[in-house]
């Protein structure tokens, strides 16, 4: 049972995770902000590697890729950040990143470097899942990393389903297909598709992400799944000066 596991085990619901990109807004920040992000009350962590191609990416999330990628931030780079996280920080912890990167680092040494800084799973939009059930599972389960998978409102039962069966941690339900950083609008559509969802009683808890701004959103993602991510206002956050200070009261505007 990993990080993941036991969180999902001990807190049955209001589960808050942030998503922020390494190297921004600069380099060998990485862990100072987990850090932070931790003591505010966070409950888990995903660390997004940065790509200079981010097609599900909105304009701010982009923005600190292209910012994260003039500093230097490569993987090599994030690695080597990492090492020493588990000496300041104990939530769980994902990398979050397009599978383009990870399969030119080699998704085996990807996978076991991974395991060896502490990290705990792996969120890889665009990993097919016949790839990552056919080619790449192995050095997954090797290295007890959970591999996260998205679903959305056009998801079939029979694809959840199989993720379902894939998945040993949770399942990132997105909000909408659009880019990242839309403010979640709740559509009797949308809210009959978590409905949908939350009804197939799946074995893995689902967390709702993509939209996730305020209380208000926050509140009412936590109504349909265990917890939900906050990512975009996050990142628009850390262009504040001193936003190291500041990151408790970003945390208690989420959870109100």
């Amino acid at each position: 049972m990993n990080r993941l596991n036991k969180l999902f085990e001990s807190k049955k619901d209001n589960l808050l995770s942030i998503y922020f990109t390494a190297g921004y807004p600069e380099l060998n920040t990485t862990v100072d902000i987990a850090e932070a992000l931790e003591k505010a009350g966070v409950d888990f962590l995903e660390i997004g590697f940065p790509y200079s191609d981010p097609v599900a990416d909105g304009p701010t999330v982009q923005h600190s890729s292209e910012k994260a990628l003039a500093n230097g931030m490569n993987l090599n780079q994030l690695f080597e950040e990492l090492k020493d996280l588990r000496k300041r920080v104990s939530i769980p912890i994902l990398l979050m990143g397009y599978v383009n990167p990870i399969v030119q680092y080699g998704i085996e040494r990807f996978c076991k470097k991974a395991a060896e800084v502490g990290v705990d799973g792996i969120i890889a939009p665009d990993l097919p899942m016949y790839e990552y059930e056919t080619l790449y599972a192995k050095h997954f389960i090797d290295n007890g990393l959970s591999n996260i998978f998205l679903v959305t409102p056009q998801t079939s039962e029979e694809r959840i389903r199989k993720i379902d069966d894939l998945s040993n941690s949770f399942i990132y339900l997105l909000s909408s297909s659009s880019i990242t950083g839309k403010n979640l609008q709740l559509s009797t559509a949308i809210e009959d598709y978590y409905k949908r969802v939350k009804a197939m009683q799946l074995k893995n808890p689902a967390i709702i992400g993509f939209g996730i701004t305020n209380n208000e959103t926050f509140s009412k993602a936590c109504e349909y799944a265990r917890g939900a991510i906050v990512g975009s206002a996050f990142v628009r956050f850390l262009a504040n000066e001193n936003y190291l200070e500041k990151i408790p009261e970003f945390v208690k505007r989420i959870r109100g």
